[in-house]
């Protein structure tokens, strides 16, 4: 994982974007024109195709008005790019490490439910693929069970072109067999937590978590603004945690660091081997105060992460937003980024996820998927841009990778464009998960799952609920995104689509989905559609 590029205040920048994709054939209109050839890769280079537009200027700081006519002022994203199509001839092997943040997709939901098209730069596919239930199984033993399915891709390439979907489910724990935790939230008070109601968010959101508590749970409460201090010691007095909540007040700078460095200093004085020991950071992510050089938290973060006290961050509020910094934050930290954009995702966090937001089963998971050249012509990894791994450390167990909770499911899906002449019993690919045990003492466990041609189906519109599900998730996030292989999709239609899914489906969050990318297919011009 990336360390944080600057220091501690403001990290980052708010960027917008720049894309390309299939074609949408409509009747009546004439046959798609054919793709420009994407900008050429470097033989196993893994390289990026950068936005066109990622050189916009710095947010502003100060006035009343938001900056370049920005929908909110002082936010920082930064852009990893967007993966190209690698030739299997140059490179057969795909290795990153996984991920299971979605604070991506909230943030973009809060932008669009708001009016405003989200920043291209905060787009990260992976975590918009990870937002969502494909119905993919527990394991019946073990820790994972992988699931390999696919299809044509929705949107025309060309005949041989085709998506992969591989479902990665941990082991699910309950309620009552959950460890018990020690959670430090550490609570930003800062005055710009005071802008819409942030805090008052937050306490919402911490008083669902107490409810769920057991009666093995402590949680102890740190905050700061201009400085740190421990308002609550580690404790499962309900009450008492209740009342310390309802006397947070916002007031003062925001010193990220000082109150990081106080919660893990209260985080090892009560650390309880082989249970869970977690700092949960609630914040808008904006440091004005404190150190700069970021360098010795990170390493504090790190080692901390080691001995087994993980972080957590939830993201609160738009405007005087640092995206970066959170993400990042959680990376170092062994646990994951999450964004609240309403009590509703609050409770999805603290109440239905709380025991995979809480207990991890494997540290460092990584994944790498091997294509058969003979089968496969070429290949694109959907997201996962700045996870990415140098394939000849894929066995190298020093390499810092991904973390998964109890129950968490997560999705690598791929572009892939066929051989001209294949075979149903023909192999496309082999993925290969490698991860510690955190129950077997990090004993290295390293799984397989081949897919082959007969796994795919004809046409997209047989294939799976599923398959289409994550295919459509990832063109709306590739759309926002100002992807060059969503260049071509129409989202008027793209919105079609994914209505027609959810009548399907009948969930909720596909229903949100729909409502979303209508947002924002009334937001985004398209040439065709003028």
């Amino acid at each position: 994982t990336q360390g944080i590029t600057g220091g501690l205040e403001g990290v980052g920048a708010g960027v917008p974007g720049g894309v390309l994709g299939g074609v949408t054939s409509r009747p009546g209109a004439p046959p798609p024109p054919a793709l420009p050839a994407p900008p050429p890769a470097a033989a196993r280079s893994k390289m990026r195709i950068m936005s066109a537009q990622n050189s916009a200027p710095m947010p502003s700081t100060g006035g009343s008005a938001e900056p370049n006519d920005q929908p909110y002022g002082d936010v920082f994203f930064e852009s990893a790019g967007v993966n190209p199509f690698i030739d299997t001839e140059d490179d057969a092997l795909s290795t990153f490490g996984l991920d299971v943040d979605t604070g991506s997709y909230s943030v973009a939901r809060r932008y669009l439910t708001d009016g405003h098209l989200p920043p291209p730069a905060s787009i990260r596919v992976e975590e918009f693929l990870n937002s969502f239930d494909y119905g993919d199984r527990p394991p019946q033993r073990g820790n994972f069970s992988i699931s390999a399915e696919g299809g044509p891709w929705p949107y025309l390439r060309g005949q041989r072109y085709y998506g992969l979907r591989f479902g990665i489910h941990g082991r699910e724990v309950s309620v009552a067999a959950r460890k018990p935790a020690t959670l430090i939230f550490t609570i930003d008070t800062s005055g710009s937590m005071a802008q819409q109601s942030r805090l008052e968010t937050v306490k919402d959101a911490l008083e669902i978590l107490v409810e769920q508590l057991g009666r093995r749970d402590r949680i102890g409460l740190v905050t700061y603004g201009s400085s740190a201090r421990v308002v609550l010691e580690p404790t499962g007095d309900h009450s008492a945690i209740l009342r310390a909540i309802e006397r947070l007040r916002p007031e003062g700078s925001t010193n990220v660091e000082e109150g990081l460095l106080v919660a893990y200093d209260l985080a090892g004085r009560y650390f309880r081997e082989g249970e869970i020991n977690r700092i949960i950071l609630c914040s808008d992510g904006v440091a004005n105060v404190g150190g700069t050089g970021h360098e010795s938290i990170l390493q504090r973060i790190g080692a901390a992460a080691r001995r087994g006290i993980e972080l957590t961050t939830v993201g609160f509020g738009m405007g005087n937003y640092n995206d970066v910094l959170m993400e990042q934050l959680a990376n170092k930290g062994n646990g994951q980024y999450a964004y609240v954009d309403n009590l509703r995702e609050a409770r999805r966090i603290f109440e239905e996820n709380l025991t995979s937001t809480l207990q991890t089963i494997a540290r460092d998971a990584k994944v790498q998927v091997e294509f058969n050249p003979r089968t496969v012509a070429s290949y694109r990894l959907l997201g996962y841009e700045n996870r990415d791994i140098a394939d000849h450390r894929f066995r190298d167990d020093r390499v810092d990778a991904g973390e998964i909770g109890a129950g968490h499911s997560v999705i690598a899906l791929y572009e892939i464009k066929l051989q001209p002449r294949v075979r149903p019993g023909d192999e496309i690919a082999t993925l290969h998960l490698r991860y510690k045990d955190v129950d077997g003492g990090d004993r290295v466990i390293e799984t397989k799952k081949v897919v082959k041609v007969a796994d795919l189906a004809g046409r997209w519109s047989s294939a799976s609920e599923s398959y289409r599900l994550a295919s459509l998730v990832a063109t709306f996030a590739e759309v926002l995104k100002r992807s060059y292989w969503a260049k071509e999709v129409s989202p008027s239609e793209l919105a079609r689509r994914i209505e027609t899914l959810s009548e399907e489906m009948g969930t909720a969050k596909v229903n949100e989905l729909g409502d979303l990318s209508r947002a924002a297919a009334r937001l985004i011009p398209f040439e065709d559609e003028e």
